[in-house]
């Protein structure tokens, strides 16, 4: 489902939107900070009411690109492309192409401020394709020495994440018996369903694409109609789908004790922090518990083949998570006001080293 959300404050340092010569989608660029070194985040392909949807879209994501990247240690900054489809619009593989080679050109024209990768709807096929025009663009496919799909690095970072959130509100990080919602099966959805079935979690799941019900059955999980998974009793509730899925409405029906999960923006208003506090129910701010794919693809670009480290980063996710949850209780504050604290110190200080784990 996707939600219609209000435009962020404009606070970006450059913005390019163009129509595609070759496919003819409108391409959005977002530049929201390179504070902290070149801009990353990944190319977003969706289908929007309006193409400036899919603008406001890029807004949102590169703004909490430059958060993600900063809590992570990352010495890189925010940003993000969309590719926005008309509601109804399909692309044959033709089409498709030329859609990757158009916003090749469009990445190209950073100059190396914005690197690219794979998000929402694109591939790491899709990235190769884009390497054809432009040297700005990581995570490129296994086959030519890239390093692959991060989807498995994201969901390891919010699975630390997540055990870090059951800690705090159950005294302990075990799943087993512990009701967990997941909304939206994606590569990073059901990924994460298949680890904690497997460790004994209660689960109830949804996604827009009623094929992702065989999952569930295999899984011995509850699927539920999309809209209504909010309304099931849950320990925790894991938005991975697209944004804005936690209206006033949803915060206000919300049957859970805790939120955590691998979706960009879930809060339909930043607000809905304050909201979900007023209610006891705790938050794993998105930007810090999703950062697993972007810790990922930004050290392999660094330094290929260290694999033991950069696992080792995604599990801290964990301790990062628990640091902030007790930095809001001392201040009295949200865990993303404490987080957004760290992440706009970060940024006032420049790069340096990343947070301890």
């Amino acid at each position: 489902m996707t939600h219609s959300l209000p435009l962020p404050d404009f606070t970006h340092e450059r913005v390019e939107v163009m129509r595609g010569r070759r496919s003819g989608l409108v391409i959005t660029v977002a530049l929201h900070s390179s504070a902290l070194g070149p801009a990353l985040g990944g190319a977003r392909l969706w289908r929007y009411p309006h193409w400036s949807d899919g603008t406001g879209d890029a807004l949102r994501l590169s703004a909490a690109m430059t958060l993600k990247n900063a809590t992570a240690g990352l010495d890189a900054g925010g940003g993000k492309a969309v590719l926005a489809l008309g509601k109804d619009e399909t692309l044959d593989a033709d089409r498709r192409r030329a859609a990757f080679l158009d916003l090749g050109d469009a990445v190209d024209r950073f100059d190396g401020r914005y690197r690219t990768a794979e998000d929402v709807g694109s591939t790491t096929e899709d990235m190769l394709v884009v390497s054809e025009r432009t040297p700005h663009v990581v995570g490129l496919p296994d086959s030519v020495g890239g390093s692959g799909e991060p989807a498995g690095p994201t969901s390891r970072g919010v699975y630390a994440a997540l055990r870090a959130t059951l800690e705090r509100i159950t005294g302990s990080p075990e799943m087993t018996g512990r009701r967990v919602t997941i909304s939206g099966l994606g590569q990073v959805g059901s990924r994460l369903a298949v680890r904690l079935s497997t460790e004994g979690a209660v689960l109830t799941v949804t996604d827009v694409n009623p094929a992702k019900q065989g999952l569930a059955i295999d899984l011995g999980a509850t699927w539920v109609e999309p809209g209504t998974e909010h309304l099931v009793p849950a320990d925790v509730f894991v938005p991975a789908g697209i944004g804005g899925i936690l209206t006033d409405e949803v915060i206000d029906a919300l049957a859970a004790r805790a939120v955590c999960g691998p979706a960009n923006n879930p809060l339909a208003d930043r607000s809905g922090a304050d909201r979900l506090a007023g209610r006891g129910i705790l938050y794993a701010p998105d930007f810090v518990a999703n950062a697993g794919g972007v810790i990922y693809l930004d050290a392999e670009a660094r330094h290929p083949g260290h694999r033991d480290e950069i696992a080792a980063r995604l599990d801290g996710i964990g301790d990062t998570v628990r640091r902030l949850f007790d930095a809001a209780a001392a201040r009295g504050v949200t865990p993303l006001d404490a987080a957004e604290a760290f992440a706009a110190e970060r940024l006032a200080g420049g790069a340096r080293e990343p947070m301890p784990v």
